[in-house]
């Protein structure tokens, strides 16, 4: 793994990403700086001294030597920078203005379609489960566990998922909006160890399809009751099990877990495999990591938003 670049932060305007590369295109690092931890960081190599900045978890810390700084981070492998090229990549990126976009969240009102007496997924996503190790979650960590999302296609099989986290992620996907609120798709919770050894073949033979928690997504138009023509009711579908799903993988990562979508799979293979006519869109694989990575470097937000005025 090799030092590649120093980019602006996601969760701050203040702060920095370090990038990491390694061999495999796939293979990124990257450590996430708030403000204050980077102006430590820049104080130090600014000064040619040497020191320890310690992260805002207060497990991990940055080690600054006279010829190597080591990032030890939480559940992570150390990672390593000669101290002068990462001098030279903090004090250009300090040099340069990197104005703040910020994005402005406008309250709205909410009237639903249908009055809902007995909601059985907001009862499950409220009630606290009796586990003394459970990771409560508070709203001002949203976007951090947004941010720090990361795709794993290696599992702790060693590992039960709690049955608690389970309903919880399973409730989450019944929240995500729907067309018309007809929630036009269903999910195949996959327990059966034969039928995700088959699901495997059915996905391109991935072997993380065979994880610890295996969620099929599937279609279902038919519960669509608009008048559309039969191919906007199938888009439509496919939109409710794509935002189920992406609902669900968040749920995941705010509960400790990871995961991995799997689109690449035969839609027949697996509608027969799991005995049902509907077809899928995804499969979500979830379960604890083998090992916790942080996030890879992202595009530049200016490359990815267009603002038309």
């Amino acid at each position: 793994m090799e030092f590649f670049q120093v980019e602006p932060a996601y969760i701050s305007k203040d702060g920095c990403r370090l990038i990491w590369k390694g061999i495999d295109e796939d293979d990124h690092d990257a450590i996430i700086l708030s403000g204050e931890e980077l102006e430590h960081l820049f104080e130090l190599l600014s000064k040619d001294s040497t020191g320890k900045v310690e992260l805002e978890d207060e497990f991990s810390t940055i080690w600054v030597n006279t010829d190597t700084t080591q990032f030890r981070l939480k559940e992570h492998k150390m990672l390593e920078v000669k101290t002068a090229i990462l001098r030279k990549k903090i004090l250009e990126y300090k040099k340069m203005p990197h104005e703040p976009k910020p994005i402005k969240i406008y309250a709205k009102e909410f009237f639903p379609s249908i009055t809902i007496e007995n909601d059985e997924a907001i009862e499950i996503l409220n009630s606290i489960p009796d586990d003394k190790n459970k990771t409560a979650i508070s709203e001002s960590d949203f976007f951090r566990i947004i941010s720090t999302r990361r795709s794993t296609r290696n599992f702790d099989t060693s590992r039960l998922v709690e049955q608690w986290k389970v309903d919880k992620i399973l409730a989450t996907a019944d929240t995500a909006p729907t067309a018309g609120n007809f929630q036009g798709f269903e999910v195949f919770y996959i327990k059966n160890k034969e039928i995700k050894k088959r699901l495997v073949e059915a996905a391109n033979n991935q072997p993380y399809v065979n994880a610890p928690i295996v969620l099929v997504f599937c279609k279902d138009p038919s519960r669509v009751k608009i008048n559309f023509p039969p191919e906007i009711l199938a888009k439509f579908s496919l939109q409710d099990a794509t935002l189920a799903a992406a609902y669900s993988q968040l749920a995941a990562s705010a509960l400790g877990l990871s995961s991995i979508w799997i689109g690449m799979l035969d839609e027949e293979k697996v509608m027969q495999i799991i005995g049902t006519n509907l077809r899928p869109s995804s499969i979500l694989c979830i379960g604890y990591p083998h090992q916790k990575r942080l996030p890879k470097s992202r595009r530049k937000l200016k490359d990815l938003i267009h603002v038309i005025e």
